[in-house]
Formats: structure tokens, C-alpha cells, sequence
């Protein structure tokens, strides 16, 4: 890696998927106004929808919207019911279903296009979590069948797709992202990497979160940040977990100076309720606990 843009202090944002109350732009205009420097922005009915009608166009809008701002973006589909009313997170790529396997592509497909046109740092994805009676094995073929096709299309797009590891999913852990390069042939770091949710790692890593953070460096495309308690998969607001913040926040220093040129981008889905507030309290939350670089 080389220095990125903006020196060694890391480069903060906030998911759309917590200020889902907000229509979009006054979304974007509420981060950029709180001195934010991006967006996680999450394909969902009320921003961006990826399958309502004149995408290319509310895309091309965006972009500009974006760039008047001075936000940059990544591209989250971790939308719950943005393919299946009925379903959280269905279909997955680990559906039985072939043809629903595909719906699952489709999006991806889909937000590799709308990141290009937005020059997003990466599109987040997942595994999802294996249907009932599915064999490990079984489900590991299907992911990784999944996604070898989409690792061409990240290529010409030049944007990387960055799995990110999620408790209860198939792919929970850094040992499985690795487990998942190697059925896919070590695919290059450019193309397929790590979403490294840090809460997520004080839930169920072995390691702390600033380690795994050194650890996964390589394959880093996208990084999320909350509060969380060991066990529990829960994101909350900071301050009302358990994570010791400055050694993590000093690692995401050395990672940025280091040449991460992505975003850090607060997540928390379920506080939509109060998310123009807690934007302004997580922002001075970090910024005060940053720690200058050696």
C-alpha cells in the first residue's frame, strides 16, 4: 500500500442503513454538514433502490450529489427485504434454489455498476447463513460458485468486492474469508477482499479487534465500526459496549497511513430512530479519541 489521499487519520463515514428515516439527500447533506468524509451507502427501497426503474439515471445523479458534497462512498448490500418481502437477507448465494442463487448475483452485479459509476472503494457482500439440513461443503460450493463469475465483473469495473465476515453467516470469521480464497484459487487481493466489521471482531475473534485489523491489512477494502460486548451480536452506539477504542482507533491510523484509502464507516442498522443525532455523537465520539500517528 501506498499513502492515501488525505494523510494518516482515518477517513470516517456512516451507513445510510442507520439514518433509513432520512431521505437520502438530506441524508448526504446531514454527513457532509457534520464533516464526515463518506457514506456507506446501502441499496434499499429508500435509497438507491438497485431495482426500481431509471437506475442509471438516479445513479448518475447521485454522483454528482456526491462529489458537490466532497463524499466518497462504499456500496453495502446488506439490505434485509431489498430482494424478498418476506425474507431477512434472502436470497443468499447459498440458496438451494438456483435460480434464487442468481437473484442473489444479480445484485451484486448490479452494485458492481453502480459503484463503478459512483467510484466507490468497494462493494460489501456476504455470505449469508446456510439454509437448514445444507452440508458445510455443500454450502461452500455454492458461495464459492457464486461469486467466481462476479470476480470478472469487479476486475473490469476495477472496484473490489470485500466480504465481510458475519456472526451466524457461513463465512462468521477471518479463518473463513481465507478458507473461501482458497476454494476461489487466492483470487488477487484487488478483486476480492475483506470487510472487516471491528465490532464483529470483539464479538467473536480470537484476536482483538486492533490485531485483526493488522492481520487482515492485505485484503482490507471496507471497514465498520460500533460498540459491541464479547457473545453478543449486537451494534451499538459507542460508549455502551465493551471495546477499548484508542489502541483500535490506533490501528486504523497505522492501517491508513499505510495506504488504506477506504472509508471507516459507523454501523448501526437498527438506530435509524435517532440517527441524525447519533451521526454527530459517533463523529465526535472518534475524532476525540484519535491517536496521532507514530
Amino acid at each position: 500500500m501506498t499513502p492515501g489521499p488525505g494523510g494518516s487519520r482515518p477517513r470516517l463515514g456512516y451507513g445510510t442503513n442507520g439514518l433509513a428515516d432520512l431521505r437520502l439527500d438530506d441524508a448526504l447533506g446531514l454527513l457532509a454538514d457534520l464533516g464526515y468524509d463518506g457514506v456507506g451507502l446501502t441499496l434499499d427501497h429508500m435509497h438507491l433502490d438497485p431495482l426500481a426503474p431509471d437506475l442509471p439515471a438516479r445513479t448518475a445523479r447521485l454522483a454528482r450529489r456526491l462529489d458537490a458534497l466532497g463524499l466518497t462512498v462504499t456500496v453495502e448490500t446488506g439490505a434485509r427485504y431489498v430482494l424478498d418481502p418476506r425474507r431477512k437477507h434472502g436470497p443468499s448465494l447459498l440458496d438451494p434454489d438456483p435460480d434464487a442463487r442468481a437473484t442473489r448475483a444479480g445484485l451484486l452485479r448490479t452494485a458492481l455498476r453502480i459503484a463503478e459509476e459512483l467510484g466507490a472503494h468497494a462493494v460489501h457482500c456476504f455470505s449469508g447463513a446456510p439454509p437448514a439440513g445444507t452440508p458445510a461443503p455443500v454450502a461452500w460450493q455454492r458461495l464459492a460458485a457464486g461469486l467466481a463469475p462476479l470476480l470478472d465483473t469487479a476486475a473490469t469495473a476495477r472496484v473490489p468486492l470485500a466480504v465481510e465476515p458475519e456472526p451466524g453467516h457461513l463465512l462468521a470469521t477471518l479463518d473463513d474469508f481465507h478458507h473461501l480464497r482458497t476454494l476461489l484459487g487466492a483470487p488477487d487481493p484487488a478483486v476480492l477482499g475483506l470487510t472487516l466489521d471491528l465490532g464483529h471482531c470483539h464479538c467473536l475473534e480470537p484476536l482483538t479487534p486492533a490485531d485483526c485489523l493488522r492481520a487482515a491489512a492485505p485484503w482490507i477494502h471496507h471497514v465498520q465500526i460500533e460498540d459491541m460486548r464479547r457473545g453478543v451480536h449486537e451494534h451499538l452506539p459507542f460508549g455502551d459496549g465493551e471495546i477499548d477504542f484508542p489502541p483500535l482507533l490506533a490501528a486504523l491510523t497505522e492501517l491508513t497511513a499505510a495506504g488504506y484509502p477506504g472509508l471507516t464507516v459507523v454501523e448501526l442498522p437498527r438506530h435509524s430512530h435517532a440517527g441524525p443525532e447519533l451521526a454527530r455523537s459517533s463523529l465526535s465520539f472518534l475524532r476525540s479519541r484519535e491517536v496521532a500517528p507514530c
